[in-house]
């Protein structure tokens, strides 16, 4: 048995680059950036942050969600597989392509809030089974006045 599945969560590195064919198929391409943090061991040498770049392809219907809706800076998941493609370059030259062909892609987003209370993903669309949603803000509901109600040990119900 084998499987070939990739899982990325990263930022989208330009806008996508869609282009269509004859045919009537169209591909999107754009480069995507995932993280690992820096850190500092115990004998206090620093490892600094390391960010690969993977080459993201996509096809058939997820092509239009991709075109209206992702763009530079956009943090998403993806999942697909990897596949590496070979060409010969202008000088005859044998060069290797890698690239991550998504099968599924979705607005990934932390969902910090602002000291304002409301969320910073608000009005973002998300992809599932080929359809693009909307969400919706949220905003954080006023926490009750408790100064006026009195805090003595009398009043817990235990």
């Amino acid at each position: 048995m084998s499987l070939n599945k990739v899982i990325l969560i990263g930022n989208v590195g330009k806008d996508p680059d869609v282009r269509y064919f004859d045919s009537g198929t169209a591909v999107a391409n754009f480069p995507l950036a995932t993280s690992e943090r820096g850190y500092t061991l115990a004998n206090g040498t620093v490892v600094p942050e390391r960010t690969e770049w993977h080459n993201i392809v996509v096809r058939r219907d997820q092509v239009a969600f991709v075109e209206k809706w992702v763009k530079k800076g956009s943090g998403v998941y993806v999942e697909g597989k990897i596949r590496t493609r070979s060409y010969d370059d202008q000088s005859g030259v044998k060069r290797y392509v890698t690239e991550i062909h998504a099968d599924r892609i979705e607005f990934y987003n932390t969902g910090t809030r602002p000291a304002d209370g409301t969320t910073t993903n608000a009005g973002t669309g998300f992809q599932q089974g080929g359809q693009a949603q909307q969400t919706t803000s949220y905003q954080q509901p006023a926490q009750p006045d408790i100064s006026s109600e009195s805090n003595s040990a009398d009043d817990l119900p235990f």
